[in-house]
Formats: C-alpha cells, structure tokens, sequence
C-alpha cells in the first residue's frame, strides 16, 4: 500500500545501536501510512562492536565494520539528524538537543549504548582513554595511535589497559597486532583473582596464551585505585608507569537518562518490561545496553541487542497500529567468540569451547552477513516514494535533485527572458539576464540591494534545511559586498496534521533565525502554504558595506585579474549520489558544514582588498557562473587541478552519478577550447555541477590575490585557491575559456 501523504505521527529513535539499525531496515519495508521516522545519532556511522577489534587489528577498514546510518535512513524514507540528545521531557513528548532546538515526538524509542565508568577511581576521567562509548573508539584510537613514535626497543611505547572481561581482551590484543613487531609493550591489569570470569578454562587459557604469544603483560588481582599522569596507582601500593592507557572497565548509564525522570533500575539503565517499554512509559521504548529488562536482566553484550530489533520493529509498529504487544524473552547464555589479535579466534558457551583459525573465520561469516545487511540494500521499498531508490534489480532511477539542482537551465531562463522583454522592455532585466540580486529602483539616497532564492528539500533535517537556505539566500548580498538588513519568508511544507506543521515550521524557522541572527538581519514576515513536498525561500535585502567603495558588480573583470574560489565544488554530485545510495555518509556531512560556511567574512575581504567582480557559485555551476561575469572581449585560462573539490564529488562523477541540473549546465562545456593536454575528465564534469551554498568566486587584482586568498584561508575558507586568470580574448584564436 502507499504511504500517506499526510503525516499525523512522530516516530522517532534516539541512538544508531544495533536494535535500532534492525528496526529501521524492518519497519522501512513496510512503512506505515501516516508517520513520520527519525533517528536522532550525533554521528553518520555505527559500529558494529563484533568488527572493532578486527578493525583495530587492521584486518577491517572502517566501511567493514560501521553502519552507515545516514544511507540507511535514505533509504528508509527516514530523517537523519545529526545530533545529541540532552534530555527527554516525556510529559511534554519533546527531547532537548545540544546546540539547537528540542523536538517533540508522538512515539520513541532509545538505544544510546552506555557511558565509560571512570569516576569511581581518582583521575581515570582526566587520563584514561575510555573504551565507551563504542561509537568514539575509533577516533579515540587513531589520535593515540598517530602520535605514537617510533622508540628503542630498550625504551618501548608503553600502552595500559584495565580491565579484565572480554572487550578488554579483545582491545589489548588487536593493539598488539596492530603494532606488532614495533616498540610497543602492552599491559593488561584486572582487580580480578582471573581474567574472563564468567567463561570456561579452555576458552580462558586460550586467551592467556594468546597474550604470552603477544608479550602482553597480564597482572591479576591489581586493583587499579587511582590515575596520575602517566602512572597506574596499585591497590597494593605499587605505581606502574605509561604513555597511553585505555580504560574498559564496567559501563554506566548516561546521567540525562535518570535526569529526564523516567524509570530506572539501581545503576541508573532505563527499566523496560517485557514489552521494551520503559516501565510506567507506554510511548517510550528502549533496547540494548542504555536498559534493563526488568524481568530479564542481562549482562550488557550487543548480542542482546541484536535479539530485541525484531521484537523493537514488531511492537513499535503494534502500538502505533492499535495491536497487541510482543513479550521478548532473551536467552539466559549465547555463543561468544573472542577475537585473538590475529585471525584467530575462541569459543565459549557454557561447558563447550574451541579454539583456531577456522572459529576466525566462522565468526567473520556471521559479523559479514550482519553488516551486509546494511550494505545490500534492497533496490525496492514497498510504500517508498520518489526520493527513496526505485526500480528492480538493482536498477534506480534518477529522482529530481534538491537544493540548486532543482533550478532551472540559465539557456532557459535566458531564453524566457529576452522573449518577454520584447514585449515588456521596461519590466524585464536588461538584455533579458536576471542577476542574482539587484538594485531597488527608486531608493533615494540608499543602495538597497534585494535579492530571492528557494531551494526544495535536500537534507530531510528541517532546522538544517532552514539554516542552509537562509545562508544560501544571505550568499547572494555578501557576493554584492552589502550588509543584510531584512528578510520575507515563502515556505511550502507538506501535507500534514496541524501539530506535525507547527513542528515542522518552528524547526525551519529556528534553523533560519540563527543564521539571520548571526548576519544581524530581521525576519519580518512572509507566507507560507501547504503543497506536495517542502520548499524553503526567502527574499532579503541589504545595503553596501562601504560607502565610498559601493557594491560590487558580477562583471567587471580585468585582463590579468586572478580568480579566486572560497569553497570546494561537488554539492549536486554528492547529493545525487546520496539519493542512490552511493555516497558515504561522511561527505554527506561535509558537503552540509560547507554549505553552512556562511560567506559573510569572504564578501566583507572581498571589498576589502578591492574586488574587480564576485558571484556565488550556485545552481548553474562554476563555469556556468563565470561565463556571467566575462565581457565579451574577456577570457580566463582555469588551472584545473586547483579547484577545490568536496570529498567524494570527483569519485561520484567518476561513477556517472550525476545531478539532474547537470544535464542542462553541461551546454556550458561549449565554451571551454581545445584542451591542449589530457585532464582528468571528472574534475572537468564538475565545473558545471550545480552548488547549493557554494563558495564566493572572486576578480582581483593579481597583485592582491595571493594576499586575498591567505587571508580568505586564515578566515576559515581553508579550501580557497587561485584557480584562474583573466586575459583579453582573441576572438578568432580563442574560446572564451582554456581549461589546463
């Protein structure tokens, strides 16, 4: 069946854990008509705890053992909010996020993880690098591990962990391999008689040996009572120094959870009954190690975890559907495989265990086929609608583009224009060209620059979506060199209950005041109506930074001005890419803080150091918008190979993906000459790739340029470069652009 148009609930999921990787994937192939889903993660990707040591050891890369939770939500149909979550206020129904507005919720669901329990021994919080959360490990691992440097085998890097259970086993000896044949001596301290407590001897001793075989250290019975820098204090009085130490003792709960009010058990984990529902809680459900069964309680193992997705995806979907509720009951024992540094690995359940390559291998086909669940994506999703990947067999078809790749073809407009000003010669811009933004005619005394833009939706996070496209309207005044003074609304939202439209609205709104607050600009007004998908515009206007220097023109070029470009290109290929599921969610996320950039500081250096001419580069392209600027007896010569690029753009056209603004920007490509040698041909396709809040392209004189740009780069536009000369152009002998 098709999903409604009109959304009338809220579903939304805290936390990428595993429960909720597997609930997502499940209630997206068969959505419910009506509701709106959310997931609410501080970062795009997951880990899957069973890879990370294989990761640390360097037998994974981090693809293999992270779930991209931002193309799975893409997938899905689902919003993906890059946030942290404060607190819950579940007499309201609304969760507080770090850094921006809170959002309200009909239905939830919590999978945080858990917190690393350091405050139980003196200065573990400030020198110890905690293992949990496990979705920071890998960062908190590649900064100790790039400082590492090379040390005398006499004098060894020395590397502590504390702990004793199976993630601390499994740490120290991934480490060992990672760093193995390298001055690095690895210590392992548990306050235990024993590591490994609750597992057999033979699965134990295979563990010990593996440590022997490694030269790991292994001191049991030392509990650890305090952390100076750099020196373990023993409860028996001894010190034993190191350089780095990873702490991998008991999990805690995260302080918001009993701070919000809700139900808890005696070490602060949310209590759920049987049906997941935290006790006391029908709206709000919970899974994996932020809860307790109450009736069930559990050791905290992602096993776990993984059991309760099903169940999670089965009741979330009863309740919002008025059906009765499924009791989980979880195995009291399950299979644990413990990793051994090498690809090795041991068995344990109960009275039964094994040890040896081939339990590597077992256990590398189950964390495989997991993680394959997230990658091979079904092409088709029943009830998905245009966004999501459509088609079968692995087919999918190209969906309209969001942002700037929705505009249309500067040909076209052009075209349309000349026709009516024919007709309408002192209403229509000169020449039949629009500019981006435009003197009010009649403003006695005052330059009054206005200007509009309107992007559809292109993140499905409406606070980021406001943001973006005031920034992206805001980026039209700061290329003329003015300063914002006031700003109209025009906001189409989609079809839905009046509460979901009033979250939706206060969402945009907020998102876009920050940015007008930042600029010093008043929202005054504006309308706003409902349609078939969500659109975002504004109008806004200001006046000239500098008196005596005025506004800066889109022409205006000279012969030897150099071009300079403040932010890299590759919006439109990246978010086309997205849209197929093909792009990763780290350049998603990188393509959306550029975007963010707002180009205030870049316009204010551009007056600054005496700008020839400036534009934005949006939806018709670099190349697009440069062939704006040039006069006709003017030509510029591009270094290719300096143009800045998003990371993932090139490797997206290099694939084919493009956006579908593209198809009409390519006419540009007309105007670039013989290419003197090879290029890379898609670093050339993304000359015409429509941006969204893109980068300043800047005429200066050459004598200021390199200046300008230093500048522009200590500013924060760190991707700035020269990327172009401008030069008379010999009609007869040259195109108007040389690409080398």
């Amino acid at each position: 069946m098709q999903a409604s148009r009109e959304i009338v609930r809220d579903l939304v999921f805290i936390g990428g854990g595993h429960a909720h990787a597997l609930a997502l994937r499940m209630l997206a192939m068969k959505p419910i008509s009506g509701v709106r889903v959310t997931l609410i993660s501080p970062e795009s990707h997951t880990p899957y705890s069973g890879m990370l040591p294989g990761l640390l050891a360097g037998h994974y890369t981090f693809e293999d053992a992270h779930i991209d939770l931002a193309r799975l939500c893409q997938w899905a149909g689902v919003r993906f909010i890059a946030a942290e979550v404060t607190a819950i206020q579940p007499q309201q129904k609304v969760l507080s996020l770090r850094g921006r507005p809170s959002i309200a919720y009909d239905l939830l669901s919590v999978d945080t993880g858990s917190a690393p329990e350091l405050d139980s021994v003196p200065g573990a919080r400030k020198w110890a690098v905690p293992v949990k959360p496990v979705a920071d490990l890998w960062q908190r691992w590649l900064t100790v591990s790039a400082k590492l440097e090379p040390r005398a085998v006499e004098d060894p890097y020395r590397i502590a962990v504390v702990g004793g259970g199976a993630g601390s086993v499994e740490l120290v000896l991934a480490m060992a391999q990672h760093f193995n044949g390298t001055a690095v001596r690895f210590s392992l301290f548990c306050g235990a008689s024993r590591i490994l407590q609750n597992y057999n001897g033979r699965a134990r001793r295979s563990v010990e040996r593996a440590l022997v075989d490694y030269g790991i250290d292994l001191y049991t019975g030392e509990r650890v009572v305090a952390v100076e820098q750099q020196a373990l204090c023993l409860a028996g009085g001894g010190q034993y120094a190191f350089d780095d130490l990873f702490w991998c003792t008991g999990a805690v709960a995260v302080p918001w959870i009993s701070a919000s009010g809700l139900a808890t058990d005696d070490a602060g984990f949310l209590a759920i009954r049987d049906t997941l529902q935290v006790v006391g809680q029908d709206s709000i459900f919970a899974a994996g190690d932020v809860a307790t069964q109450l009736n069930h309680p559990r050791a905290k193992a992602g096993v776990y975890a993984v059991r309760q997705g099903p169940v999670l995806a089965q009741n979330l979907r009863n309740v919002l559907l008025n059906k009765p509720l499924k009791q989980h009951h979880p195995q009291r024992n399950f299979l644990s495989l413990i990793s051994l540094g090498g690809r090795c690995a041991t068995a344990d359940r109960g009275l039964l265990n094994a040890t040896g390559g081939w339990v590597w291998r077992w256990k590398d086909r189950i964390d495989r086929a997991f993680m394959a669940r997230f990658r091979d994506l079904p092409a088709r999703m029943p009830g998905g609608d245009e966004s999501n990947a459509t088609g079968v067999l692995g087919e999918i078809k190209q969906a309209h583009c969001g942002g700037c790749g929705a505009k249309i073809g500067a040909a076209s407009l052009s075209s349309v224009l000349a026709g009516l000003a024919v007709a309408f010669p002192r209403h229509c811009p000169n020449g039949g060209k629009a500019d981006d933004a435009a003197l009010i005619p009649g403003a006695a005394g005052l330059e009054i620059v206005q200007s509009i833009d309107v992007l559809r939706e292109m993140v499905k996070d409406p606070w980021l979506m406001g943001r973006i496209a005031a920034n992206h309207a805001l980026s039209d005044l700061y290329a003329s060199g003015a300063t914002p003074l006031s700003a109209l609304a025009a906001i189409t939202l989609p079809f839905a209950s009046p509460a979901i439209q009033e979250r939706e609205l206060q969402q945009i709104l907020s998102g876009a005041l920050r940015e007008f607050a930042a600029a010093d600009c008043k929202l005054q007004g504006g309308h706003s109506l409902q349609g078939q998908e969500l659109s975002i515009g504004f109008v806004v206007n200001g006046t000239a930074q500098s008196a005596e220097r005025g506004l800066l023109a889109k022409t205006g070029l000279l012969s030897g001005n150099h071009l300079l470009l403040t932010k890299p290109l590759g919006t439109g290929a990246l978010f086309a890419s997205h849209m197929q599921l093909k792009a990763d969610g780290r350049h998603v996320q990188a393509a959306v803080d550029m975007m963010l950039q707002s180009n205030a500081a870049a316009g204010r250096l551009a007056v600054e150091f005496g700008a020839t001419a400036c534009t934005d580069v949006t939806g018709f392209g670099l190349l697009g918008h440069l062939l704006e600027m040039l006069d006709p007896e003017l030509g510029v010569t591009l270094s290719l190979d300096q143009v800045p690029l998003l990371p993932g753009a090139r490797e997206a056209i290099a694939e084919g993906v493009y956006s579908t603004m593209h198809e009409v920007n390519i006419q540009a490509r007309e105007s670039i000459g013989p290419l003197a040698t090879a290029v890379d041909s898609a670093r050339l396709d993304l000359l015409v790739d429509p941006q969204t809040s893109g980068g300043l392209l800047i005429g200066v004189d050459a004598g200021k340029s390199d200046a300008l740009c230093a500048a522009l780069q200590a500013g924060g536009y760190t991707s700035t470069a020269i990327i172009g000369e401008v030069r008379e152009r010999n009609k007869s002998r040259f195109a108007p652009v040389e690409v080398i």
